[in-house]
């Protein structure tokens, strides 16, 4: 895969991963701080006012669709997404390159809330990083296919993980596969969409960069507009926080 060796910029290290994670435990700290509980973060008004429920983005709070993805709900939950961050993020970011991977990453979030908004239970209070994680399982697999290698063990983390979400109360299965789905959709776009829409003799890498990023912004576009879109099947009943 050409791109493997034309965008290793980072010498190594996954500033865009860091940061990530960094701004995932400031916040929760924060939600933490205000709320006056590690046990009870969901007390805060910061968190009450980015977390993800149909009946407030239906009024018009669309910012909910990207900020419910930056908030958690106790210590194990932002640790458990962060860890994984951490191991998926790292070999990702330098594959794919800090833009291409942070594309892909809130594309992936914005997948995950536009599957809630669109089928999850109107009363349902959504947050935390797992639909943009699931996404990166999604990028990691079509980066495995794409270099033909056993996509075996993959497909047997992205197995369990959708099985643990079936099987654990309180998860947002739909937040996973949504994130799962557009992840997926993303790096495809930008490792397989160039050599299927370029002519060979025009597959230029700056050809392939450009057909890349229309297509991360066509997606980025779709996610967001089915979630806001998704507004519009709220029932109109009221939800007490």
């Amino acid at each position: 895969m050409r791109r493997m060796a034309t965008t290793r910029l980072t010498a190594g290290k996954p500033y865009v991963t860091y940061t990530l994670i960094g701004i995932n435990i400031l916040i929760f700290l924060l939600c933490a701080v205000q709320a006056g509980s590690f046990g009870d973060p969901g007390a805060a008004t910061i968190f009450s006012s980015g977390d993800l429920l149909k009946s407030d983005v239906a009024a018009g709070e669309y910012w909910r669709l990207l900020t419910s993805g930056f908030l958690h709900f106790s210590v194990m939950h932002v640790a458990v997404n962060m860890l994984s961050l951490y191991i998926l993020g790292r070999d990702l970011e330098l594959a794919l390159g800090m833009s291409r991977y942070l594309a892909v990453y809130l594309i992936a979030l914005l997948g995950g809330s536009a599957a809630v908004m669109l089928f999850e239970n109107d009363r349902a209070l959504t947050a935390g990083a797992s639909g943009a994680i699931y996404g990166l399982m999604g990028a990691m697999l079509v980066i495995i296919l794409k270099a033909r290698a056993s996509p075996v063990p993959v497909l047997l983390i992205i197995g369990f993980n959708v099985v643990l979400s079936f099987s654990l109360p309180g998860i947002s299965v739909l937040g996973h596969l949504g994130g799962l789905a557009f992840g997926a959709a993303a790096t495809a776009a930008i490792v397989y969409l160039p050599g299927m829409v370029l002519p060979e003799g025009r597959r230029t890498q700056e050809a392939a960069s450009r057909v890349g990023w229309i297509a991360l912004g066509a997606l980025f576009v779709v996610a967001l507009g089915l979630g806001i879109a998704g507004g519009l099947t709220y029932d109109g009943l009221t939800y007490i926080r």
